[in-house]
């Protein structure tokens, strides 16, 4: 990972970041001024850039405009006082990530910090994904079907809704329409913006997809573009539409139909040529009959709509994947890249991946760190997928973490038990202690839901188990969820979603 450069005349303000950002095991280096950093360019390159706005010798802004003309991926945050705020402004058409307002408070600092980091991160990956792989891997009928769908619809810029469970590539799939769409307005020239908005609380997805004003809410301390305005002229990507609140869902509708909206505490109305791609692992047909989903928004969004196969639809691309995905990771990693024998892609073959590509990417790292040879055996395969008939098994087919072991049965009624890592205990080991141990419990409590008549038993243990998940992911993890989102082989996204719906947060 590279440093992060700190650029400001005021010597205290760099001692007081470096500090912190070592505490955090972020690598740093310093400059005093605009002239040097260009300087240092010419041999090296950060991962975040954090500059003050104005320092003897050239100003921040002018400095944030020449590093994008030869880094355009790179987060640069701006450091301002309140008095600078108005000459910021400018800067933020200029590129900048975030604002960070002077005096600062240090704890706010380095978590915009680590968020421009991972920002940063994402594009080196999806960079890498672009010269690795142009398009998406898969000989697959059910693949073949999606590809001749975005090879039709790359002659309009219709709007598109892709379902498919999570994990499955929907982002990518809307960036392949994106990328192959006709030139011009709303078209492949244009930028692609995603946004999740099962990922986003509900308080503050208004202002990502619509901009604020200044001082529209406490915190708003400079004028924000939301997303469609930073798409204006491409793609918008909505990601998982079925969670947006429903009051959102009104002013959705409204931009689709006339293309104009406001900002938060805005009153001028603006307008964006944007083209909307949304995507869904819910049955929004469900939803709106529940009375959760806006019928004229579903129709609006469902003009096409273009289903992505689940990883379990299409067994025959494991093997491609793996290979890809065992050779992404060891570029990442900077090592040489792992071979995998024919007996263990059976048996990845063999298995459900109820978090689809994505859990096999995961797992494909994890071989990549945890593998003891260059050569892959099925003995080197994770738990989850040593356990045979346990792969075929819906719940139990849920990554479990590595040298996993049971509690003693007995649990409290109506609830799972609690497990405990052991770190000494094999594999086989540990499947075994499971068998025995907690699927007992849940086939006991499965037993006495289903035979009293209890009309949610599915939901119910689902959301037990998934909160034991979690909730034991986070402890080990100590409140960190990305960590813990790596962990259990989720995306960050997903982990986010369920907290919020199983009510784990606080």
């Amino acid at each position: 990972m590279k440093p992060i450069w700190i650029v400001d005349d005021d010597q205290s303000i760099r001692f007081v970041l470096e500090k912190a950002l070592a505490r955090e095991q972020f690598a740093t280096r310093s400059f005093s001024n605009p002239r040097d950093v260009l300087a240092a360019l010419d041999d090296d390159e950060p991962q975040v850039l954090v500059s003050d706005i104005r320092m003897p010798g050239g100003s921040g802004i002018d400095l944030l405009a020449k590093v994008k003309a030869r880094l355009p991926g790179l987060p640069v945050i701006i450091m301002t006082a309140y008095s600078d705020l108005d000459s910021a402004v400018s800067a933020f058409q200029g590129g900048a990530f975030e604002y960070l307002p002077k005096p600062f408070d240090l704890t706010r600092a380095v978590e915009l910090i680590r968020r421009a980091m991972e920002e940063s991160l994402r594009e080196a990956v999806r960079d890498v994904g672009s010269t690795e792989m142009p398009e998406m891997l898969g000989q697959a009928p059910a693949m073949q079907d999606v590809f001749r769908a975005i090879g039709r619809l790359s002659q309009s810029n219709v709007t598109v809704m892709i379902t498919g469970e999570s994990g499955s590539g929907k982002e990518l799939v809307a960036r392949a329409l994106h990328k192959h769409s006709p030139r011009g307005d709303a078209g492949s020239n244009g930028p692609f913006i995603a946004i999740n908005t099962a990922a986003i609380p509900k308080d503050l997805l208004e202002s990502e997809l619509f901009g604020h004003e200044r001082g529209a809410f406490t915190g708003a301390q400079t004028t924000r573009r939301g997303r469609f305005e930073q798409a204006d002229g491409g793609t918008l990507f909505l990601d998982e539409i079925g969670d947006m609140p429903f009051d959102l869902q009104t002013r959705l509708l409204r931009v689709l139909s006339d293309g104009q909206f406001y900002r938060v505490g805005g009153h001028q109305p603006l307008k964006s040529n944007v083209r909307v791609i949304a995507a869904t692992h819910q049955n929004l047909e469900q939803r709106v009959r529940d009375g959760a989903f806006r019928e004229d928004l579903f129709h609006r969004l469902n003009v096409i709509r273009l289903r992505l196969p689940a990883l379990r639809e299409r067994r025959e691309d494991v093997a491609q994947l793996t290979r890809f995905f065992l050779s992404k990771s060891a570029k990442e990693l900077g090592v040489d890249a792992k071979r995998i024998t024919e007996s263990a892609l059976e048996r990845l073959m063999a298995f459900d991946f109820p978090g689809n590509v994505r859990q096999l990417e995961n797992i494909c790292h994890w071989l990549t760190v945890m593998a003891p040879a260059q050569v892959i055996e099925p003995k080197d395969l994770p738990p989850e997928l040593m356990a045979g008939d346990m792969a075929r098994t819906p719940l139990a087919a849920a990554t479990l973490p590595a040298d996993y072991a049971a509690a003693p049965s007995g649990g409290a009624s109506g609830s799972l038990p609690q497990a405990a890592a052991v770190g000494s205990a094999p594999a086989a080991t540990a499947v075994g202690a499971a068998h025995s141990g907690w699927l007992l419990d849940l086939q006991r409590e499965a037993r006495r839901l289903l035979e009293s008549g209890n009309p949610e038993v599915w939901d119910s243990l689902t959301r037990q188990f998934e909160g034991q998940l979690i909730h034991t992911a986070l402890e080990v993890t100590r409140g960190r969820r990305i960590e813990a989102a790596n962990k259990l082989g989720i995306g960050r996204n997903t982990i986010t979603r369920k907290i919020q719906e199983l009510g784990l947060e606080g």
